[in-house]
């Protein structure tokens, strides 16, 4: 298992049951973050979707429940019992490591892969996302959220926003504080990697939050609403090159 995989691990096994209960409700996942994928996503009856660090499967229900069928992995083995006890139709869950080559999946096997928060795990993104290239159909669709390259900053050591580093910070979830480790990386950085890869950009999208958040979160309203905290991108498996226009 890679370093990224280890740290990963070690911080969401630790904390697997409070931060599954708390990403059903909480702002920046259940309005905010999960939205905005979903929106990107569009619709996805009879698609077969790869769920890419699936955690605890609150993204593959949604893709099930709207006709899709599902195959999600994650390297935490804690999240990935929660997800399998979900029980959810048309949907498989294995635990693997994405810094890793995805042997287990054939090539051309899906026509939609999601990342949902995953990628800044990782301090290499060229040869994960290669594996994605591979195991989506030609002109397949991939859908990425990480974490927003100018909010990271406020956690940087050195303020470089154009260096690519390994941030630290601490998280409070459900009472319980553990240590998370993460890479930050400039806008241009995913670009490239994208396009070495072999995917282009059909849209950038940094949204707002959903109405519901204004008066159940407030304060995350305002945070939301005035500074990203993710970024969202909607790729293709083609090499042309080129990014649509900024979405809010």
């Amino acid at each position: 298992m890679s370093a990224d995989g280890l740290r990963g691990t070690a911080a969401y096994d630790a904390v697997a049951q409070e931060y599954a209960a708390g990403s059903e409700t909480a702002p920046y996942n259940a309005l905010y973050e999960r939205p905005a994928v979903i929106e990107l996503l569009g619709d996805v009856r009879g698609k077969r979707v790869l769920d890419v660090g699936c955690g605890s499967g609150p993204l593959s229900q949604w893709l099930t429940k709207n006709g899709a069928s599902v195959v999600g992995f994650d390297v935490s083995p804690a999240m990935v019992r929660i997800a399998e006890e979900r029980r959810l139709p048309d949907a498989s869950f294995r635990v693997a490591d994405f810094a890793e080559p995805l042997a287990f999946l054939p090539d051309a096997a899906f026509d939609v892969a999601v990342g949902s928060l995953v990628m800044h795990y990782l301090r290499d993104w060229v040869g994960p996302l290669r594996e994605l290239k591979r195991v989506l159909v030609p002109g397949g669709t991939l859908v990425l959220s990480t974490h927003h390259p100018a909010q990271d900053i406020d956690l940087s050591v050195t303020g470089n926003y154009f260096g690519v580093e390994l941030l630290d910070d601490r998280w409070d979830v459900g009472g319980k504080v553990f240590d998370v480790h993460f890479w930050r990386r400039p806008l241009a950085a995913m670009f490239s990697a994208f396009d070495q890869a072999g995917f282009t950009v059909e849209i950038l999208h940094e949204p707002m939050p959903v109405e519901a958040c204004r008066t159940r979160f407030p304060e995350a309203w305002d945070e939301l609403t005035t500074k990203p905290a993710f970024v969202f991108f909607r790729l293709t498996t083609s090499t042309n090159g080129g990014c649509a226009p900024a979405r809010r």
